[in-house]
């Protein structure tokens, strides 16, 4: 599972119960993608990684509750609070057309359809009915919503993004 085929899918912010139970702040649309029986690897601040296997999943507050194979008690949970949990990307669904995972969108330099540049996409912001783009050219921010209508063109081989502004933030 090499760097940059994977993608932080999540961050561990707690523990559930005696049995080894996690807490996950999952950054992933569906919980789909932590099917029983998938490998992922949970890295540390340090940047060192340990390979666990997922064993269950299921929805709970404010994210996601789940079990590894590896671990089997609270003690053990506890040391993995505060890990990003990664996946490799080939063990993934495939996107539906038009889709961009969020990590490959951070860092595009956005333009205008005129060929303005408007800055870089630093931050993705759900909000529940679509997401929003933080783009930022060091002066000011601009937030875009990701709409059809506004964004026109993604090319991630050439590192951009074209929107249409709509009335207002232009």
């Amino acid at each position: 599972m090499g760097e940059a085929n994977s993608l932080c899918l999540g961050r561990i912010v707690g523990v559930h119960g005696i049995r080894g139970g996690l807490k996950l702040l999952s950054y992933a649309e569906s919980e789909e993608v932590f099917a029983a029986g998938r490998r992922v690897r949970l890295r540390d601040a340090q940047g060192a990684e340990e390979v666990f296997t997922l064993r269950e999943v299921r929805p709970r507050k404010g994210g996601l509750l789940l079990h590894l194979e590896e671990v089997a008690n609270r003690t053990a949970a506890e040391r993995l609070v505060g890990r990003d949990l990664l996946m490799d990307r080939a063990d993934l669904p495939p996107l539906p057309e038009g889709a961009h995972y969020w990590e490959d969108l951070i860092g595009l330099s956005v333009f205008e359809a005129d060929g303005r540049l408007l800055g870089r996409l630093e931050a993705i912001l759900p909000t529940g009915s679509n997401d929003v783009y933080v783009v930022r050219d060091g002066r000011c921010e601009i937030l875009v919503p990701a709409l059809a209508r506004v964004i026109r063109e993604v090319d991630l081989a050439a590192g951009r993004m074209v929107v249409i502004l709509p009335e207002g933030l232009a």
